[in-house]
């Protein structure tokens, strides 16, 4: 092991194992021990069972789950610990970003919480962060620490490419995601449509319009995430009302709340195709749910940012935003 692999050490939270697992895979090392458990009244407990001293700390850890707010400050607290016990770096790997919708004022007297969360994880320590399709990409400026900003649209194309589809259409589901959807067409060299659709209520959605046509054609749905599978079910019924042949979904983060698993396994898409920024619960997913994996990705920017790599070279071109 050379002098900088000795420097490195990569720690899971515990929300997403097999992700950190395959990361370290790659990376050819083993994952770092680090004790997590939680007290009585539920607070969380984190120690390193090796030093960390003058290294540079990766924390593995996907802000989502069964209770996002203990995500969260599970990896607040491993970067404190880390941070006091003198790591030279802290790098939080945040596969999936909480709170992320909360990212502006929509109304008078609400919370900024995507703003709210970059300031405790910085107060905590943190010195940079890796993360992938941030809801909305203006995020990375509430923070003053470098944000390495991912997208999971090559790893889904390249998924897309090897089932060799023919007249595909890849449909942005909302007026937000437009852009998006146009740089997953150009990588597929195929035809973008364009849905809108309206919130009457929080995750509640109707969809509107549609821009462009997708008659006969085989269409994929893209989304930043799946949450209660509302919307996109929406727009799958729409897609094949318009004259679709077929619809398949994909998305970077299976958030999967309430009712999604059923909804998705019901409707009438082809195929949901996500990632495992977020674990994906096997028993309840099918046939009709496939997962890719992110973690070379991953493992590919943790190698860079310890290396002191810029992203900005053309071997990066396709998976930073």
């Amino acid at each position: 092991m050379s002098a900088a692999e000795k420097r490195m050490a990569v720690f899971s939270g515990s929300v997403a194992p097999e992700l950190a697992e395959g990361i370290a895979d790659e990376l050819g090392i083993a994952l770092g021990d680090v004790k997590l458990e939680k007290f009585a009244n539920g607070e969380i407990y984190a120690r390193f069972l090796s030093s960390v001293r003058d290294m540079d700390v990766f924390l593995i850890q996907s802000v989502a789950g069964q209770n996002v707010n203990d995500a969260l400050m599970e990896l607040l607290i491993m970067a404190d610990a880390a941070k006091r016990a003198s790591a030279r770096s802290i790098t939080a790997v945040v596969s999936h970003y909480g709170y992320a919708r909360q990212d502006r004022k929509a109304a008078s007297r609400e919370p900024i919480t995507a703003k709210l969360v970059a300031d405790l994880m910085q107060a905590s320590g943190i010195t940079h962060i890796i993360t992938i399709d941030l809801h909305v990409s203006q995020i990375e400026g509430y923070f003053n620490i470098p944000v390495d900003h991912l997208t999971a649209l090559p790893v889904l194309a390249e998924y897309f490419r090897n089932k060799n589809l023919d007249n595909m259409c890849v449909v942005s589901p909302d007026m937000g995601r437009a852009k998006a959807a146009k740089r997953f067409a150009d990588i597929l060299g195929c035809d973008v449509a364009i849905m809108h659709k309206t919130r009457p209520a929080h995750n509640v959605a109707e969809i509107t319009a549609l821009i462009g046509d997708v008659e006969g054609k085989t269409c994929i749905i893209n989304d930043d995430m799946i949450d209660t599978g509302g919307s996109v079910v929406a727009a799958v019924s729409s897609l094949k009302a318009k004259g679709a042949e077929e619809v398949y979904l994909c998305a970077t983060h299976a958030v999967f709340s309430g009712p999604a698993y059923e909804r998705l396994c019901n409707c009438d898409a082809k195929e949901v195709v996500v990632t495992d920024t977020i674990p994906v619960d096997k028993a309840k997913c099918g046939d009709k749910i496939s997962v890719v994996s992110i973690a070379p990705m991953l493992a590919e920017a943790i190698k860079d940012v310890h290396g002191g790599i810029a992203f900005d070279g053309s071997r990066h071109l396709d998976i930073v935003l």
